[in-house]
Parts: structure tokens; C-alpha cells; sequence
């Protein structure tokens, strides 16, 4: 090969994964019917008093377990649970720690069937949330079903980033980060598959059966609030892969 040359193709395996088959649409799916049946066990069980690596045992059972007929593969990515103060930053683990009444805490899961993910983010509230929880809730679920209509082919990872932010300082909050990430098959560390990236400068056109995980979660000095969605580029918007209810999540 005296004149080959070579060239670094480092992310070409990933960059090719980004459009999704109609097989593995229904593997992520799949992962999304095993997220519910992991929120549905986390709402049965979650208490003032419960340790907080208890409430993880029963996230990984449930994980494992499966629902509705779906098994449940381990997922790429630990449970990140943060309460109280915990919740002002991303990527928080859990500890032996109680749970406590009239806090709030955050909890980014996500379900996996064949090596294929459904990431869902949820606030839970023990007691009766204060009203910046409830305010909260209101903004980043528009920003929800605003990126769900610009989910669809020819629009720009940065358009659906540009259109999150706007959607926050409309109403006096600012975050200038990414705000998704795609998703797909994966093993661990990440269930990310590091290629494009909804931030602003990313002009990706983006494309039917992309996946993303669609994260517009916002953090403050001593307090967190996370609501995320795993979406599927369409046609005409994009088709969220679990039914979890979009609400903060009371108990």
C-alpha cells in the first residue's frame, strides 16, 4: 500500500449507529416499558426513611425484572440520585443516607433491553412540594413539548438547544449547556454514543429514527429539579419510548 494514506477515524463506528433501525425502535422501546416498571416500583416504595441504597437495590430489581413481558438488561450507567442540597449538581450517586420528608430528589434512570437504552429522568417530592418546585415543572415541561414538535428531519441539533434556552429565559432561568445527547445501543461506562450534541454550536441536521435523550434539567445553588425524555426523530415531531407520566413525581 505505498500510496495509501490514512486518516484518523476515530467516532466513524459511532456517527453510523446515529440512524436507528425499525428492530432496534422496538429494542429501545422495549428499554422504555422497563423504565416505567422501574418508576412504577420506585413510587410503591419510596419513604421518609428509606435508605437511599435501598431505594437503589430496588431500582437495579426492578431494572433487572423487566416489565410487561420485557426482561431487563443492566444499563450502562449507574443510578444518579441526588436529595435535598445533594440535588444542586448532576451526577450524584446515592449513600446509606435517609430519605426525608418534605424534600426533593432527583432520579436519572434508565431502562435497557438487549443493550439497548431508554434514559428517563423524574423529580420525586416526599410531602408537599414548595411552590419552585411546582413553578419549575410548568417551564421545563414546555421546554419538553417544545423539543418534541422540532424533533423531526432538517431541523439542527443547535435549533433544538437554541429554542430550550429561549423557553428558560422567557421565564427568567438561564442554562448554557447541552441539553441531550444521542442514545442507542451502548455498554457501560456511558449510554451516550458521543458523536453529535444538542448544544448551540452543533449544526447536526437531524435525521428520521435519530434517538435522543432530550435532558432539560437545571440545577441551582441548593436545589435540582430533572425532567427528561428519550425521543425518537419522526416525520412530523418526535415519539417520546416511554410512557412515564412528565410531572413531578409526589408522594
Amino acid at each position: 500500500l505505498p500510496a495509501a494514506t490514512f486518516s484518523d477515524q476515530t467516532g466513524l463506528v459511532n456517527w453510523q449507529r446515529a440512524v436507528k433501525s425499525e428492530t432496534e425502535i422496538t429494542y429501545m422501546k422495549r428499554a422504555g416499558k422497563v423504565i416505567e416498571g422501574v418508576y412504577e416500583r420506585v413510587m410503591q416504595v419510596a419513604e421518609p426513611g428509606m435508605k437511599k441504597n435501598d431505594l437503589v437495590a430496588e431500582i437495579y430489581h426492578a431494572g433487572v425484572q423487566g416489565h410487561q413481558g420485557h426482561y431487563g438488561d443492566y444499563a450502562s450507567f449507574v443510578p444518579l440520585i441526588g436529595a435535598g442540597e445533594e440535588a444542586a449538581a448532576c451526577h450524584m450517586t446515592w449513600n446509606d443516607e435517609p430519605l426525608k420528608n418534605n424534600e426533593g430528589m432527583f432520579l436519572e434512570l434508565g431502562g435497557a433491553y438487549a443493550r439497548y437504552h431508554c434514559p428517563c429522568s423524574r423529580t420525586l417530592f416526599l410531602g408537599a412540594p414548595p411552590q419552585k418546585y411546582l413553578d419549575i415543572e410548568k417551564v421545563i415541561n414546555e421546554c419538553i413539548v417544545n423539543a418534541i414538535e422540532m424533533f423531526k428531519p432538517g431541523n439542527t441539533c443547535a435549533q433544538i438547544s437554541d429554542n430550550f434556552t429561549a423557553t428558560l429565559k422567557k421565564y427568567g432561568y438561564e442554562k448554557n449547556n447541552r441539553c441531550g445527547y444521542p442514545i442507542g445501543c451502548s455498554y457501560p461506562p456511558d449510554w451516550g454514543e458521543r458523536t453529535m450534541s444538542l448544544r448551540g454550536t452543533d449544526q447536526t441536521v437531524l435525521e428520521e429514527n435519530m434517538t435522543f435523550h432530550f435532558m432539560p434539567a437545571i440545577w441551582f445553588d441548593d436545589w435540582g429539579f430533572e425532567m427528561t425524555e428519550s425521543i425518537r426523530v419522526g416525520s412530523n415531531g418526535g415519539e417520546c419510548l416511554s410512557n412515564v407520566p412528565r410531572k413531578l413525581l409526589v408522594k
